[in-house]
């Protein structure tokens, strides 16, 4: 019976963790939404969600502690639980830096965009497909789709230095722009991050399913 429990905390702990993945890639979502509407109230809906992101978080980490202490786990399951351990921290900050943006779109407001939005939409959806991959390759086992999933992020990266390279010259041609120009550089900087810690997920994934660490960020 005691291992029965066992195996249902385990079940618990891994829907919780997908649960966790699909409210981050929900907050990445609605908060670029809010961003291309301008959907002030959407925004804010973003912000208020993070709370339960974080409540889930404190769950995740409640329960995995509880795993470690009271049943003591070996081998592979050990290693389930302390990945499902890091991998809830990372994805409780990706929560965050969805929330951050959705702060900067309140307070953009309604006013025109000094350049259209490309390039930021593009890195949202590619941090939405490395969670994805990701929650696939942590249920799956997947070793290679969670490495696959790393790979994205070479792309938000140079993005982002091209994002960043645009904005800096819009402000160096007109000071009016500077202000929403600095805007859009936190935004494109917390997608940036959002990718390092989806990285940081792939990095943990592979080492659940084969004991072996890799460092997929670059430098």
């Amino acid at each position: 019976m005691a291992r029965e429990s066992f195996h249902e905390q385990l079940n618990k702990l891994r829907n919780d963790i997908l649960l966790m993945g699909k409210m981050v890639g929900n907050a990445i979502e609605l908060s670029i939404a809010a961003l291309k509407r301008q959907d002030l109230d959407l925004a804010e809906q973003v912000v208020m969600d993070d709370e339960k992101i974080d409540r889930l978080e404190l769950e995740i980490e409640r329960g995995c502690l509880s795993l470690l202490a009271l049943q003591q786990p070996m081998a592979r399951d050990l290693r389930f639980i302390g990945t499902a351990l890091k991998i809830n921290t990372d994805l409780e900050r990706m929560g965050d830096y969805a929330c951050n943006i959705a702060k900067v779109v309140l307070s953009i407001g309604k006013e025109p965009f000094v350049k259209p939005l490309i390039d930021i939409p593009l890195m949202a959806d590619l941090a939405q497909v490395m969670v994805r991959e990701n929650l696939t390759a942590f249920v799956n086992q997947d070793r290679d789709l969670a490495l696959k999933a790393a790979m994205h992020d070479h792309e938000i990266n140079n993005y982002y230095t091209k994002v960043f390279n645009e904005l800096l010259e819009l402000m160096t041609k007109d000071a009016k722009n500077i202000k929403q120009a600095t805007y859009f550089l936190f935004i494109a900087r917390y997608l940036e991050r959002i990718g390092d810690h989806a990285t940081n997920l792939s990095e943990w994934i592979i080492y659940m399913i084969t004991g072996e660490r890799l460092e997929l960020n670059e430098s």
